[in-house]
């Protein structure tokens, strides 16, 4: 069997709704500490505890089921995924600990190790160590990490920060959902399998340097809850709104091509489902841009907003990091809590 076969769903995609999460979330208060900067209640992309004046621990863990079948890749994918988080909070990362659930009387030790080694040369590639983990016997295949990181309190990037005026940029092009979607259904071309790989396996890391400029106000990154739901987290947590426009958002071309032929993942419905009441216009959009849009990505780009007098060197910085499809695709615009979509 493929190691997709093993798993009711794959990457991000199998992440649990963001209306589910409220539910199961609403009754558990954060605990009261003047030191946590950052903790779930503000659904951020990670934790932030402050250690003294100048430091502060940023702490994350994400971990799924296979997207794909090779099991090094698949490490890999999960690793970059999970470091992405560090990232977008403006960190850089420390070390990790491996999270390991593997049916293991149906893969072999091979091909466990080989997830494992995925992660371990992602995790070498920006120099920090695999301290160790926590491994169980599960019915589905399950990898992720644990990121420990760092970074000045002073210079945290929130999810919660955009302000009136800010640009809006996307550092990479959506459609992982789709092409994960095609590919289980074996109708992904190895063009368009590379495609994949490229994009679920480019490290956010340019977010350690965006982190340090202080116009720039807000950053996360697209993950299960595709554009629009994480759109939505950044607009009601910095009490703003947005518009952005559909011709400018870079989306996979193989991706588009799929989805004009209904080849999208259930959870584009959910993610929609979860953000419809802060859309208030999307005239004449056609339905498979909206299955673009609310797609769930696994190890997607970073959102950011930023003042428009620094859109420039922050697109800069991104493409010389290798995010040849970094764009601005919208602006914030005042309060309300909405996204605007326009062509």
């Amino acid at each position: 069997m493929k190691l997709t076969e093993y798993a009711h769903g794959g990457g991000c995609g199998c992440k649990i709704s963001p209306s589910v999460l409220n539910s199961i979330l609403k009754d558990l208060r954060p605990i009261v500490d003047e030191n946590l900067l950052v903790g779930f209640d503000q659904a951020d992309d990670a934790a932030v505890y402050q250690i003294d004046e100048d430091t502060a621990i940023v702490a994350t863990t994400d971990f799924f089921t296979p997207i794909v079948d090779d099991p090094f890749v698949f490490g890999k994918i999960a690793a970059t995924n999970a470091l992405s988080d560090v990232y977008a909070m403006g960190a850089t990362p420390l070390f990790a600990l491996s999270v390991l659930g593997m049916p293991i009387d149906k893969l072999s030790t091979e091909t466990i190790s080989s997830v494992l080694k995925g992660g371990r040369a992602v995790c070498a590639d920006v120099g920090i160590p695999i301290a160790g983990g926590h491994s169980i016997d599960t019915p589905e295949p399950i990898y992720g990490l644990v990121v420990i990181g760092k970074i000045d309190p002073r210079k945290i990037k929130r999810n919660t920060g955009a302000r009136p005026g800010d640009s809006v940029i996307l550092s990479k092009p959506i459609g992982v959902g789709v092409l994960s979607a095609a590919l289980k259904k074996g109708l992904l071309t190895d063009a368009g399998y590379e495609e994949m790989i490229t994009l679920t396996t480019q490290l956010n890391s340019a977010g350690a340097s965006l982190g340090k400029m202080p116009d720039v106000h807000a950053m996360t990154d697209v993950t299960g809850f595709g554009l629009l739901g994480h759109l939505k987290e950044l607009v009601v947590g910095s009490n703003v709104s947005a518009e952005i426009s559909l011709s400018a958002i870079p989306i996979s071309p193989t991706a588009v091509e799929f989805c004009r032929e209904g080849v999208v993942t259930g959870a584009s419905a959910r993610n929609w489902a979860s953000c419809i009441g802060h859309v208030n216009h999307f005239d004449d959009i056609d339905a498979f841009s909206l299955d673009l849009l609310t797609d769930p990505q696994t190890s997607g780009g970073l959102l950011i907003t930023c003042s428009p007098s620094i859109e420039l060197e922050v697109l800069g910085i991104l493409k010389n990091d290798g995010f040849a499809d970094a764009k601005r695709i919208g602006h914030i615009t005042s309060s309300g809590n909405q996204i605007k979509v326009i062509k």
